[in-house]
């Protein structure tokens, strides 16, 4: 695929082998996937949840609930999660570097995992204990449970609000977001277990409550750890169907066939592929490169994927015979 005039070679630096509606992958700069404003809203929930999480271990044991302290387990979980998901968020600002060619765009991924195990073993914490005080009910204090629990509502809904908000695609940021939308309901299960001792007496709403959470805090988890493991392990990302995009390369023109199709997640929300595409007879250098933006755009306007590494070659099929020049049936 060689232009025989050297000075018909199109300029094939980053600008100019691009349009301008693509220019720049996600993975090449650092800033390009900062996020200034989920760093403020996860910043503005780890402080509250602090807060939070000091008034709720506190009013548990005070109060003696169990439902409380299984919410307070959850927080901590809550602020872990929190803490690191703001650490990665800085991390995948960082710039390349030539032992990190791609920076730390992954860094988002594996603080989700992180926060997917702390969920789990929550989950668990809160469903032995709740299981241990069937056996052996704890008096409760209703009214006080029921004060504390409202405030935890209060903050976890209002923080799970603001980081939905910010979310985007971001599976740290939706990790973020599950972490205290399940800490939201836990904090409204307490508070219906609250009011009920404190209206009919009933002790054991303390613990049926907490076992309620535990489960939901270990189904959760367990959904957020295998939606990070599937980005780590470089599976295909959510919405993309390889058929659909080698269909959408190979209607193309000049385009025969596609092979070695490769999609993956740099970061949750950085979907990226790479192929290789055979092109018809003997392309010059601008016929391929022409080619090669005609698929990269294709791929932009149907799915997304700006993040495009294409090794062209010139096709080894044969052409297809005339139908008037095929030997007659013996």
């Amino acid at each position: 695929m060689t232009d025989p005039a050297p000075k018909d070679i199109p300029d094939m630096s980053a600008a100019a082998a691009r349009p301008a509606g693509l220019a720049g992958h996600a993975f090449e700069h650092g800033g390009d996937i900062a996020r200034p404003g989920q760093r403020r809203a996860l910043g503005w929930a780890l402080g509250v949840n602090v807060a939070l999480l000091v008034v709720e271990v506190i009013g548990g044991v005070v109060f003696g609930s169990l439902a409380l302290l299984a919410d307070a387990a959850h927080l901590v979980s809550d602020v872990a999660g929190l803490g690191i998901a703001l650490v990665a968020l800085v991390l995948t600002a960082r710039p390349v570097s030539t032992r990190h060619s791609f920076g730390f765009a992954r860094a988002e991924v594996m603080a989700a995992q992180v926060s997917a195990l702390l969920l789990l073993g929550a989950g668990v914490w809160i469903l032995v204990e709740a299981v241990a005080r069937l056996g052996e009910p704890v008096v409760v204090q209703g009214a006080g449970l029921a004060v504390v629990a409202g405030l935890g509502l209060v903050v976890n809904a209002g923080s799970a609000v603001l980081i939905h908000h910010a979310q985007g695609e971001s599976l740290n940021m939706r990790a973020s977001f599950v972490h205290l939308a399940t800490d939201a309901a836990g904090s409204l299960g307490a508070l219906g277990a609250g009011i009920v001792i404190w209206a009919w007496g009933w002790a054991s709403a303390d613990t049926i409550v907490s076992m309620l959470t535990a489960v939901l805090v270990l189904w959760t988890g367990w959904g957020l750890l295998r939606e990070s493991t599937h980005v780590l392990m470089e599976g295909t990302p959510r919405g993309l169907d390889p058929a659909e995009v080698a269909s959408t390369i190979q209607q193309v023109a000049g385009v025969v066939e596609v092979h070695h199709l490769h999609l993956w997640n740099l970061a949750s929300d950085v979907p990226a592929a790479s192929a290789h595409v055979a092109l018809s007879g003997h392309p010059t250098l601008r016929q391929a490169q022409g080619a090669a933006e005609e698929i990269r755009a294709a791929l932009v306007e149907h799915f997304a994927l700006t993040n495009v590494t294409l090794e062209l070659e010139e096709s080894q099929l044969s052409p297809p015979v005339p139908t008037a020049a095929r030997p007659p049936d013996a």
